[in-house]
């Protein structure tokens, strides 16, 4: 396991666009105010080469994402980077990446939804701990920044133990959207078995790290805890059926499951239904209703790191050493 080195104020973040081009959240204009809310974390912000490059299929070629990928690896200047956004295309870049290069620069990598595929590939292919967490974009969210910046902090810019706990508020709207009326809502993390576990820190996005699977970019960990979050775009039986999937795949030693979306039409009640069909889920930590997917805020957590889960205090836990 190799854990990058911590940011630091004064640091340059490179961001890249390893999925959807950033034109489809309307380019770098129209995402100027996560560039300020990142100058004043104290970060210095550049932007890949190809990071405006926009095919008809929404992204750019694989040669010029795997390009900007490699050139921010090298760049001994950049000491972290952020991905612009999801997308649907990443798990195809991962045969072009050259992962000793990754291996032998490694720093902080951060991006969730379709970047699933890409942070576990690089942890399954080089023991770099990857992260799980904002995208550049997100830092113009205006609602619930708080809990999503002082969670990314003490992940990415502080030593020793963290620990994650729901916030206070959460939501599920179009928050991108200039004028949007937020629907505010309790935040708590809701527990479907109890218990203690601890294990590998892998998943993300359940149906893009579920493309993993029977490839060498799957990390092979036996002991794991899953992290599974479903996007906006998918619904219920989407879920249903990929999370059957994952657990041919592995035996967790817990799971933790992001909230859901409203567009997935997934309510409490068919959650439980769906657990309920997994007999091996009811002597394993599960919680539900957490902070990390499609809904605000999201917090920080890393890919290939030993987290531990106490639902009793529904916190959860790890150590940078």
């Amino acid at each position: 396991m190799i854990i990058p080195k911590k940011l630091r104020i004064g640091d340059e973040i490179r961001v890249l666009s390893p999925s959807s081009s950033i034109e489809r959240t309307g380019g770098l204009e129209a995402n100027q105010v996560a560039e300020e809310t990142l100058r004043k974390l104290g970060f210095k912000v550049t932007f890949g080469k190809h990071i405006l490059e926009n095919d008809v299929l929404g992204s750019a070629s694989i040669e010029s994402r795997v390009e900007d990928i490699h050139q921010a690896f090298l760049d001994e200047h950049v000491k972290g980077i952020l991905t612009s956004i999801g997308g649907f295309n990443c798990n195809e870049l991962l045969p072009y990446l050259d992962y000793e290069l990754i291996k032998n620069h490694p720093k902080v990598f951060c991006g969730y939804s379709d970047i699933t595929a890409l942070s576990n590939a690089i942890y399954a292919q080089t023991g770099l701990v990857t992260y799980s967490g904002p995208h550049y974009t997100s830092f113009k969210m205006r609602v619930h920044q708080e809990y999503q910046t002082e969670c990314f902090r003490n992940v990415l810019m502080s030593e020793g133990k963290h620990q994650l706990s729901a916030s206070d508020t959460w939501s599920s709207d179009s928050w991108y959207v200039p004028d949007y009326t937020p629907h505010i809502q309790q935040g708590e993390w809701k527990i479907y078995s109890e218990g203690k576990a601890s294990g590998m820190s892998v998943g993300g996005n359940i149906g893009t790290f579920n493309l993993l699977q029977g490839t060498r970019y799957q990390p092979a960990d036996e002991a794991v805890v899953g992290f599974l979050e479903l996007e906006e775009e998918g619904d219920f039986r989407d879920f249903t059926r990929a999370i059957a999937s994952f657990l041919q795949a592995y035996t967790p030693k817990a799971l933790l499951i992001g909230r859901f979306p409203q567009e997935t039409e997934m309510s409490e009640e068919r959650l439980r239904l769906v657990l309920g069909k997994y007999p091996e889920l009811k002597s394993i930590p599960v919680i539900y209703d957490m902070d990390f997917g499609h809904t605000q805020p999201i917090m920080t957590f890393p890919i290939g790191q030993v987290v531990h889960v106490d639902t009793f205090s529904k916190v959860v836990s790890f150590f940078d050493e």
